[in-house]
């Protein structure tokens, strides 16, 4: 059965981006000397889906930061808006959260990373994901894109461990109740 994992990085008001999608005030406090734990996640990985508003982010990344597949959900990104660079890395769909994840069962994957406020949210309600790391940095934005919003019903989750960073960063790991 395949399984959806969130690694997300938030604001201390909840906050993954700001409004126009800039993360400067996440990378600016992440210490390449502290090992935030993505490596030992992302290898037991099969790939990552993501929305259009992280795609269209990690496409101003050089060079493109993910070795593994990516799906992006986008009702509206065509094509041709993928670079010819990552033409068989990044697929699009137009599918809900349970279809891509039938899908993707059916390719053979077992274990998703979920990325994206929005996208993350949708696969909460229809109860896909089954465990999140998340790495709060020590700052307030005011505003932007929250990774938490509307979800159908209360999401119980079971505090695994925290761990404080020296550069501020408090990463705590849960995993979702059913």
């Amino acid at each position: 059965m395949i399984s959806g994992h969130v690694f997300i990085a938030t604001s201390l008001d909840g906050y993954i981006a700001k409004s126009d999608g800039g993360i400067d005030w996440l990378l600016r406090r992440d210490d390449p000397s502290e090992d935030h734990g993505y490596n030992n996640f992302i290898k037991d990985i099969d790939g990552l889906i993501m929305g259009r508003g992280s795609f269209e982010k990690a496409l101003t990344f050089d060079p493109w930061p993910y070795a593994i597949p990516v799906v992006v959900m986008s009702k509206t990104l065509k094509p041709e808006d993928v670079p010819t660079r990552l033409k068989g890395k990044v697929r699009l769909v137009d599918l809900t959260p349970t279809q891509v994840m039938k899908s993707l069962e059916n390719e053979g994957w077992r274990k998703a990373y979920v990325d994206g406020g929005q996208i993350i949210q949708s696969f909460l309600r229809e109860k896909l994901i089954v465990d999140m790391v998340i790495t709060t940095a020590p700052v307030l934005l005011g505003e932007g894109r929250r990774l938490f919003g509307f979800l159908n019903e209360e999401v119980s989750l079971t505090h695994i461990k925290t761990t404080a960073f020296p550069s501020g960063l408090v990463q705590s790991t849960y995993t979702v109740n059913k």
